[in-house]
């Protein structure tokens, strides 16, 4: 990987603390763990996945950006929709799953303050400490007056009534890989290999197998002709589970997530034959998850056919689906963009095409 940029020793010492625990898995599941487990081991490991660690992941000093980061116009085309969706008068809730620095936060209740809601609530669910502090110190730099109305919550409650917000939340839950071959399905893992990490393949159980075949099968594989030896792609079995464990639990409200992705016969696309896992460090995107784990982003675009499936099992209606620039504009972004500044807007509108 010598295009990426060389880590700090302490990033080095942390990868290897935290590649010594993957290894001792790996030995306790018989030389193998699933990718799955991998990937939520090298993003979350208390004290040392890379959401779970002290590293600066947001932003120009950390190793992406995300649309909030960059402009409150973003936050504030979310908070339009949340204000038509409460109605003036009413009690309003948010429950946002994985809030980042703070900054989406920060923009919808800077937008949504003052506007006639009887009692407004603004809940974070956030597993890592570290995030919480730095969410907490962009609140009390850009709302102080709104952190009264701001909890932070380990899980999500078993009955909500109000919106759940999720910005690029899916995309960092745990998938499970698989390849095609000679008809078969197979899972592939990690493995160890002269001291590091592998890829390793082995045939599916018979659960997974079916569920990749019932993927393939709703993309329109079984119209094509069969399935390509050597495909391979993800299956995002976690997202789906979340999605809907979350329908259940909403008694009253909606559920808005913003994040990359496809319907399944974009997402499982013959010609997209190495899936969609992506890997992120110091801004420089490339395709190898088991790079220093606990050091880097990784990343797979959703399924939103299943994500939508998910939600109706759950008994939820769909209230749209349109692409990030769509929602935005019918939001309003031309509009509010419009009204600020021209500096304000030259550097904004900079900041979103860089």
């Amino acid at each position: 990987m010598s295009q990426l940029p060389s880590p700090d020793p302490d990033q080095i010492e942390a990868s290897r603390r935290l590649s010594v625990r993957i290894a001792a898995a790996i030995e306790a599941g018989d030389g193998w763990i699933g990718f799955d487990d991998w990937m939520a081991r090298a993003l979350y490991e208390p004290g040392l996945g890379y959401y779970a660690g002290g590293s600066r992941k947001f932003g120009a000093a950390g190793d992406f950006v995300t649309a909030p980061e960059l402009s409150p116009l973003f936050g504030r085309c979310v908070a339009a929709q949340l204000a038509q969706w409460f109605g003036q008068g009413a009690a309003a809730t948010v429950y946002e799953f994985g809030a980042g620095t703070g900054a989406l936060a920060a923009s919808v209740l800077q937008a949504l303050d003052g506007q006639g809601f009887g009692e407004l609530r603004y809940r974070i669910v956030e597993l890592s400490g570290e995030l919480r502090e730095r969410q907490r110190a962009t609140l009390a730099e850009r709302v102080p007056g709104a952190l009264a109305r701001v909890d932070w919550l380990d899980s999500l409650p078993e009955r909500i009534e109000g919106v759940v917000l999720g910005n690029e939340l899916l995309d960092a839950m745990p998938v499970r890989l698989f390849r095609l071959a000679d008809g078969q399905v197979f899972e592939r893992g990690v493995a160890l290999e002269a001291g590091g990490f592998v890829f390793a393949d082995r045939p599916a159980d018979p659960s997974f197998a079916a569920a990749v075949r019932a993927a393939l099968d709703a993309a329109g594989w079984a119209e094509q002709g069969g399935w390509p030896d050597g495909y391979c792609s993800e299956l995002g079995e976690q997202a789906a589970a979340w999605v809907e464990s979350v329908g259940r639990r909403l008694v009253r409200g909606a559920l808005l997530l913003i994040d990359y992705g496809f319907p399944s016969a974009e997402f499982y696309h013959p010609q997209r034959d190495q899936g969609t896992l992506i890997c992120h460090y110091r801004h420089r995107a490339h395709h190898d998850p088991l790079w220093l784990p606990g050091v880097q982003d990784i990343s797979a675009h959703v399924d939103f056919s299943a994500v939508d499936a998910a939600a109706s099992r759950a008994g939820l209606a769909p209230l749209g689906y349109c692409s990030q620039a769509g929602f935005l504009i019918g939001c309003g972004l031309l509009e509010l963009a419009g009204a600020l500044p021209r500096d304000d807007a030259i550097e904004w509108a900079r900041q979103a095409s860089a």
